[in-house]
């Protein structure tokens, strides 16, 4: 069957590790080793991005000190000490004008009115550019933080997660968007009317509202989710506009792609509602060989203690003290794991690698898709993901930071520009518009239409 080329552009957005998405990025001469809490150097990589007509930058988070092998942990600074995205957001928002800002926020620990409030906050500091990363903690370390000893069980974090999300929605509908009527000669500040308390009283939360922000400039921020389970893509199909997906081959990518847009559908929303937009570790150089080289420097730094437990994190905790690292794991071992078909390591068994080259593998990418070229190179394969509707754009993780990214932005962009398959400017002021995803209408002012529309002549 013959594809029909796209009209649309490919949406991209940066995904920020302070010092670059790489396990060894950090001992690299041009990575800024003291990145996870130097203010100035995100707000260098948010203005790159932003130059680079990105639709967006986004910052993962935890609410914990990574957990494991102390003697791997002190050789890995990824999450060990970096800046709450919010806060962090918060300064970038008054140094950029268009790149929208999207962070992660878990529903396992926080309350749903705090995340309202942060939300609209972000919206409207930005002028319309936040967005919030749906997650339920995997980490169940976390819960030691909030007065909790275990975590909760997986089926209790999506339904907690359901009603969380549906939670925060209503909040950001307390308000109108022509509720503040602000006239002095009238001395009416806002109209009664259009204050709506929420009362939610649910199996989770019993949450009263109304919000104390006016209604963000979105209407509401976009939610993004990266849900892999099959309960996690039905939320997102119910909820999500931007999906974070691991899928590191094309066949695959296009079948996730194509089940995400029939869930979708099926949930009573367009397809187009959501944008897929799987992780792309590009490497680029000016020559093959010099992107070859930029990439062995990095493999080459990665120390083996850090390399085995990042690899047994990928794997769910295995144990993997007793499996050499240049043999492949045995047939009885790669057999089980691939039963699992978990897409971020599924081939890495399937084709039989050794423990060493997973961890190398996964070092750069953390399961996502490594392109290493000339900026031809990689644009030819963003072109062909695009083009045959496995994705809708990409989430750009630079290996090194700041230079990864400015050699995007630099290299990479303008060709995807000359072959028409990425904006030469910015649509819009808010991350929606950018996105070319719908406003949302405020639900008690959708009523209220429909009411008036029912009501006899």
């Amino acid at each position: 069957m013959t594809v029909s080329p796209r009209t649309d552009k490919i949406k991209l957005g940066a995904f920020i590790h302070p010092t670059g998405n790489h396990v060894a990025a950090w001992l690299h001469p041009d990575a800024q080793i003291d990145a996870g809490t130097n203010f100035e150097h995100y707000v260098e990589v948010a203005q790159t991005a932003e130059r680079g007509l990105f639709d967006l930058m986004f910052i993962a988070d935890a609410i914990t000190v990574r957990d494991g092998d102390v003697n791997a942990l002190k050789r890995w600074p990824q999450y060990m000490a970096f800046f709450d995205p919010m806060i962090l957001f918060s300064g970038i928002a008054a140094r950029t004008k268009h790149i929208g800002l999207v962070a992660t926020s878990t529903t396992s620990y926080n309350e749903p009115y705090n995340i309202a409030r942060r939300y609209a906050s972000l919206d409207h500091v930005s002028g319309g550019r936040a967005g919030w990363n749906v997650v339920t903690s995997a980490n169940a370390s976390e819960a030691w933080n909030f007065g909790r000893e275990e975590h909760y069980e997986l089926n209790e974090r999506y339904d907690r997660a359901v009603e969380f999300v549906q939670v925060v929605k209503g909040l950001w509908d307390s308000w109108e968007d022509d509720a503040f009527l602000r006239d002095r000669e009238s001395a009416l500040y806002f109209d009664p009317a259009k204050l709506h308390t929420l009362n939610h009283k649910g199996r989770h939360f019993s949450v009263k509202g109304p919000l104390n922000v006016a209604r963000p400039p979105q209407g509401h921020p976009v939610l993004a989710h990266a849900a892999a389970s099959d309960v996690g893509k039905d939320v997102a199909a119910r909820t999500a506009e931007v999906m974070f997906s691991h899928v590191p081959e094309l066949e695959q990518a296009m079948a996730f792609y194509a089940d995400m847009k029939a869930r979708v559908a099926k949930a009573g929303r367009a397809p187009d509602s959501i944008k897929i937009m799987p992780g792309l570790n590009a490497i680029v150089g000016r020559t093959r060989r010099e992107a070859q080289e930029k990439h062995q420097f990095l493999q080459d730094s990665i120390h083996p203690d850090v390399g085995r437990e990042l690899l047994s994190n990928a794997l769910g905790g295995m144990d993997l003290s007793p499996y050499p690292d240049d043999q492949p794991f045995p047939d009885d071992v790669a057999e089980r794991m691939m039963s699992h078909k978990n897409p971020r390591y599924f081939h890495m068994f399937r084709d039989r690698l050794t423990p060493r080259e997973m961890y190398q593998h996964y070092a750069g990418a953390r399961g996502q898709r490594t392109v290493i070229g000339t900026a031809e190179d990689i644009a030819d394969q963003m072109e062909l993901w695009f083009q045959s509707r496995a994705v809708d754009g990409f989430l750009v993780q630079p290996a090194v930071l700041p230079t990864g990214l400015e050699e995007f932005v630099d290299l990479v962009v303008p060709v995807l520009q000359e072959r028409g398959l990425f904006r030469t400017e910015y649509e819009g002021r808010t991350l929606r518009e950018n996105l070319g995803v719908e406003r949302p209408v405020n639900r008690y002012a959708h009523e209220a239409m429909e009411k008036t529309a029912g009501a006899p002549v």
